[in-house]
């Protein structure tokens, strides 16, 4: 008997043992995979923020915290102020237009459908579609000799305003061509998490319209809703390329200043007050990131 129950324990224990260490063998697999994850972020995202960031209070002569005076000046506060406003009115009539496409495309068309696939399909497609080339399609489409403008003008006889591209209109519609889009894309699965079960036990229980998408619906989406519209906000913030076509002589955005300040051979210190720039986008960017963290959390209470 004895012998038997010190088998047992042997058992017993060597199955633990192997039990262990199939789960430090996962877990080493599961490290592996994620290494060159690790090292991609580690190479394109924490190598130049921490070179940002010591960069901003680097000067010829050494140590100084001098370049971060210039963020108060009047020019810089005005191109914080431009991107800022762009970013806004453009992530604002991204979201709207991009959240009512997307609960059109829920309820007139078929999940598997062939129009599905397709709208998706191109809004993943024109979300990416940004820099040189699509500035270059608006000033070839609706630029000064555009061929929009060429035709409405032989057409109607009105004459576009050759500097509406590089106004800050024309810049919100530029933008907004691949805001929607993307908008489409991250808010599509969250219109189709809605069941229609849950609007027919509204009206069931009395309930109206207005009480569906105020009560249910609503409080469902407005956090996915948020988000959004807190990525749209960061992605036109960092935009570089598309205004940098538009406006090749205006420093109007905090993009084009500090593509100003490093192409500055005048001045040394332009290098630290580009890096300061760059810092303070950094620090606008992170904060929004907080922001929808914070709502993500405060949706997942209930979700």
């Amino acid at each position: 008997m004895t012998a038997v129950t010190n088998f047992g324990t042997r058992t017993r224990r060597a199955g633990s043992v192997s039990t262990s260490f199939s789960a430090h063998k996962r877990e080493l697999g599961t490290f592996a995979v994620a290494i060159p994850f690790f090292a991609y972020t580690a190479c394109f995202l924490l190598a130049p923020t921490v070179i940002v960031v010591v960069g901003a209070f680097q000067s010829a002569d050494g140590f100084t915290i001098a370049n971060f005076g210039k963020l108060f000046e009047a020019n810089t506060i005005a191109a914080f102020g431009m991107s800022i406003l762009v970013s806004v009115i453009s992530a604002g009539i991204g979201t709207v237009v991009g959240a009512l496409a997307s609960y059109a495309l829920v309820i007139g068309a078929k999940p598997d459908g062939l129009l599905r696939r397709l709208i998706s399909a191109i809004s993943s497609v024109l979300a990416q579609f940004g820099g040189v080339m699509l500035a270059f399609a608006f000033i070839a489409t609706i630029g000064i000799n555009g061929i929009g403008t060429m035709l409405i003008k032989q057409l109607t006889g009105y004459t576009v305003n050759p500097n509406w591209l590089s106004s800050l209109a024309g810049l919100v519609t530029v933008y907004c061509y691949f805001q929607i889009p993307l908008m489409i894309i991250i808010f599509l699965p969250a219109v189709d998490s809605i069941r229609p079960q849950w609007r027919e036990a509204t009206e069931s229980l009395g309930g109206n319209t207005f009480q569906y998408w105020t009560r249910v619906a609503g409080p469902i989406l407005a956090p996915r809703f948020i988000s959004a519209f807190l990525l749209l906000f960061a992605s036109a913030f960092s935009a570089y390329a598309t205004a940098a076509a538009l406006f090749s002589q205006r420093s109007i955005l905090v993009p084009l200043m500090i593509q100003g300040a490093m192409r500055n051979e005048m001045d040394p210190n332009q290098q630290g007050f580009a890096q300061v720039l760059a810092f303070a986008m950094i620090v606008v960017v992170a904060g929004v990131m907080a922001i929808s963290h914070a709502v993500e959390k405060r949706a997942g209470r209930w979700q």
